[in-house]
């Protein structure tokens, strides 16, 4: 495989040692070249120039010659390689001055030591005091005085060597039939060294290049010619003829190079203004084949068709489909011959294939079409495509599969993925659309619109539609844990998404008034309810956290409060409160929310009890004390009326046992705490009486009204509803309801003539001596009738009137600090203040009140304008 990358490549050099002059040859004096020679003296190896030959024109060495022979004598200054066995320095004399300078030592040694002489002459060998041997290359070592600099002078040839006549003639001959050779693909019958050598020569380096050129440029052109013959060829099989072609030239080319590299690397480096023997290369197969109009167009053509054959699901060869593109990309035309007709391409080819299948396929295969075709165009540029090519061509295929039907997408296939909570196709859903830019803008509103004003299970129709109201807070509990999964896992916890989320959920939990939060209220009584065994604490726990979430959204907080507080006190009063620490741990997430004052009067609540509980302990104590008789446990709770919900007291007439142990209980608390006023609520009371069935003995736990009823049957065997109202005095609608869950409820200890389940005037009641439950201890609950609609109607009024005085209090506080302000002002700083909605028209009507009270003015002036009255 012969390298086809964008820079030129770097071929081996040939098989033999590079060609240098050879540091053998030195001219000295008198005209001589030295040859040096090695010879033992003391044991030591030395170089020795003392042998001469003639001074003779060099001749020009064979390609046979050892690897350190010389080229043929070149016009260069050739220099010598010396190698000394001691440290010697050197600085450059004449060879005469060399000479005086040896004669003078020689005389200095023989008059001062007649013992030891040395005589230096040229060519000579002299021995040290030391016995080291020195050598002398045409030149003379001075060593006069110890430490003296010693110098050598190495000369050029006085005349320039000459090549013979026909040298260049014949070079050029042998490296044209070696290039002739590569480009026919036959033997060259040169070696490769000698064809080597032959570029080694600077002055005809200008001469060969021109050449070499000529003969590439003139084979290239050949090659066109051939290419036009098989124009009538299938384009794949043209394609496979031109991408031989490529690699022939590129092949050839490098061996070209092997053999001109002394060429390339001296001279045309030299040379800035020209190309490399690679370039040149490339230049001309550029110039002639590909610029070519009818071979390019069909190269291209071909290519753009192998490609589309490949998105149509064809297997094709994706090995020529690299070659190609990659000489496109070496011969530097890529980008504009073949990339920009590619995009073109691409863009129509996807435009067309996007609004076919946005009609014919549903979204989630849609999605996971696009998906797929954006995984090929990647896979394309990793196979075969240049990386350049990877930005746009993405770009194109997100913009006409994704770009263009970002809406119509949402608009046909959101609301059916969120309905069926497709998790991975939600996840591809938003991976594809945070490609395109503005997509993830266009997801989330689509995606609020779904939740506030969606269909089935979505947002506003779980508040909105009165049939869901006994389901409404488990399915928004449900559907909040829905989305809140959606945005982890779909949605990558998107901070947008999460704020989207809370903003939607505030407004559609806000389009029915109130209801939400009264509904939330009694949610949270049927959790905390004794009788409420679904849950184990740490599950009772994590479901008090969502509903707080859900709590957070309700805009009236003091609605929940009220029904919130009306539940508590039923479930403190009657004992059936599922967990102390579940209340207690409630109490706290309220009060975190929305501070201490919201919750006064719930823990005002809870310390009732308390209390309650230390009374009743003294007043046993006091009826130990007082010795007073009687067989009746009497349990009190004494409630602070500021903190618990209003009761509307209701006279009934009490047995005289019960009456009694009321009187000696007021006398005991009104000792102990004068002043204060008790006032008993018969509605709240429960006892346990003690009944004889033929089965046996039972314990019946009833509420104070149904104790009154139960009681008259120790009097007679049979009443109408008339004789007990008259005898128990409890209102009409209550002693029906009370009635009814004695004679038609689960546990029917009264029977009822006729029978029905509705309690009508005229009935009779008698006492079911066949009464048999397998129980002990029997709870007889008061049967719920209207109670929900009369006690949402109160609790509602009470909401209201306590919404008054907030708002009053509001409107006093701004003006008191203002003094004047407009009425638009005082509305806006009203709305900012107040915890809950309110209608503009209800804080007219206040500010209407406060004015009649003497809390304010209107301005005399400015009608418009209020002043405050202090």
């Amino acid at each position: 495989m012969f390298p086809t990358g964008l820079s030129s490549p770097n071929p081996p050099p040939p098989p033999t040692q590079e060609a240098r002059p050879a540091a053998t040859d030195v001219k000295n004096d008198s005209g001589n070249i030295t040859s040096p020679k090695k010879r033992k003296i003391n044991g030591s190896e030395r170089e020795d120039t003392s042998d001469t030959i003639s001074s003779s024109p060099p001749k020009t060495l064979n390609s046979s010659s050892s690897p350190s022979s010389s080229c043929s004598a070149a016009p260069l200054h050739i220099q010598k390689k010396l190698r000394f066995e001691d440290s010697v320095d050197f600085i450059g004399l004449d060879v005469k001055m060399a000479e005086e300078a040896a004669a003078a030592a020689a005389a200095a040694a023989s008059c001062s030591n007649n013992k030891s002489k040395a005589m230096f002459l040229p060519g000579g060998v002299g021995h040290h005091a030391n016995g080291l041997t020195k050598t002398a290359a045409s030149g003379t070592f001075s060593n006069s005085k110890p430490g003296a600099a010693k110098k050598l002078v190495i000369k050029n040839f006085r005349e320039k060597p000459k090549l013979p006549e026909n040298y260049t003639q014949e070079t050029w001959q042998k490296l044209k039939e070696a290039v002739e050779a590569i480009q026919n693909s036959t033997s060259i019958k040169y070696n490769l060294e000698e064809l080597y050598q032959c570029c080694c020569l600077y002055d005809i380096s200008a001469k060969l290049y021109k050449q070499l050129r000529a003969v590439c440029e003139d084979h290239i052109k050949a090659q066109i010619d051939h290419l036009v013959l098989t124009d009538a060829l299938d384009s794949v099989l043209f394609l496979k003829k031109i991408d031989k072609c490529w690699q022939d030239h590129c092949r050839q080319m490098i061996m070209i190079r092997s053999i001109f590299l002394f060429l390339d690397r001296t001279y045309v480096l030299q040379n800035s203004m020209l190309p490399s023997i690679w370039d040149m290369g490339l230049e001309l197969f550029r110039f002639y084949i590909i610029s070519d109009l009818k071979v390019q167009s069909k190269t291209i053509d071909g290519i753009l068709l192998l490609i589309e054959r490949e998105r149509n699901g064809e297997a094709i060869d994706r090995s020529l489909l690299r070659s190609l593109l990659s000489m496109l990309s070496d011969l530097q035309i890529y980008q504009d011959s073949f990339e920009q007709r590619f995009l073109e391409e691409t863009n129509r080819l996807y435009a067309a294939e996007g609004q076919r299948l946005m009609q014919e396929r549903e979204v989630p295969e849609y999605l996971h079409h696009v998906n797929k075709r954006l995984e090929e165009e990647a896979d394309r540029v990793i196979t075969y495509l240049d990386q350049s090519t990877q930005k746009p061509l993405i770009a194109t295929v997100e913009k006409q599969l994704l770009g263009e039907h970002l809406t119509a997408t949402l608009q046909k296939g959101l609301t059916h993925l969120l309905d069926e909570n497709r998790i991975q196709d939600l996840s591809l859903l938003y991976q594809l659309f945070s490609r395109v830019r503005g997509g993830v803008q266009v997801l989330l509103q689509h995606w609020i619109d779904n939740i506030q004003e969606g269909n089935s299970a979505f947002g506003s129709t779980i508040v909105i539609n009165p049939e869901k109201d006994k389901t409404m807070v488990q399915e928004l509990l449900d559907f909040k844990d829905k989305v809140d999964h959606i945005i982890d896992v779909c949605f990558m916890k998107n901070e947008k998404f999460v704020n989207a989320m809370k903003e939607a959920f505030e407004t559609f939990i806000n389009k029915r008034p109130n209801k939400p939060a009264e509904l939330i209220a009694k949610h949270v009584d049927s959790k905390l309810r004794a009788g409420n065994k679904e849950a184990t604490d740490e599950e009772l726990e994590k479901m008090l956290d969502k509903i707080m979430i859900i709590f957070r959204f309700i805009y009236g907080k003091d609605v929940f409060e009220a029904f919130y507080k009306k539940d508590l006190a039923k479930r403190l009063l009657v004992g059936k409160s599922a967990s102390v620490d579940a209340e207690k741990s409630m109490l706290s997430k309220l009060k975190h929310e929305c501070g201490a004052a919201f919750t006064s009067k719930l823990e005002g609540m809870f310390k009732d009890m308390e209390l309650s509980k230390d009374i009743m302990v003294q007043f046993k104590q006091y009826m130990q004390c007082q010795n007073i008789p009687g067989n009746i446990e009497l349990t009190v709770n004494i409630l602070t009326m500021g903190y618990w919900p209003t009761y509307v007291p209701m006279e009934v007439h009490l047995p005289p046992e019960m009456v009694r142990l009321q009187e000696i209980f007021k006398t005991f608390y009104l000792g102990k705490h004068s002043g204060r006023k008790l006032q008993w609520q018969s509605t709240l009371g429960h006892c346990v009486l003690k009944a004889e069935f033929k089965e046996g003995k039972k314990e019946l736990q009833v509420s104070l009204f149904q104790t009154l009823v139960l009681l008259m049957f120790n009097e007679g065997e049979e009443f109408t509803l008339e004789e007990i109202k008259l005898a128990t005095g409890i209102e009409d609608s209550e002693l029906r309801r009370t009635l009814q869950s004695l004679a038609c409820g689960k546990a029917r200890v009264l029977t009822k003539i006729p029978k029905s389940k509705d309690v009508e005037d005229g009935d009779k009641f008698s006492c079911n001596d066949d009464f048999k439950h397998k129980l002990f201890r029997i709870k007889i609950n008061q049967i719920q009738m209207k109670e929900t609609v009369e006690e949402q109607a109160s609790t509602t009024e009470r909401v209201f009137q306590d919404r008054q005085y907030q708002i009053d209090a509001a409107i006093v506080r701004i003006m008191k600090m203002r003094k004047t302000l407009s009425h638009n002002l005082l509305m806006s700083e009203v709305y900012n203040q107040l915890k809950f909605p309110v209608k503009p028209a209800d804080l007219k009507k206040r500010i209407e009140s406060l004015i009649d009270r003497d809390y304010m003015e209107r301005d005399k002036e400015n009608s418009n304008q209020y002043n405050y009255v202090a």
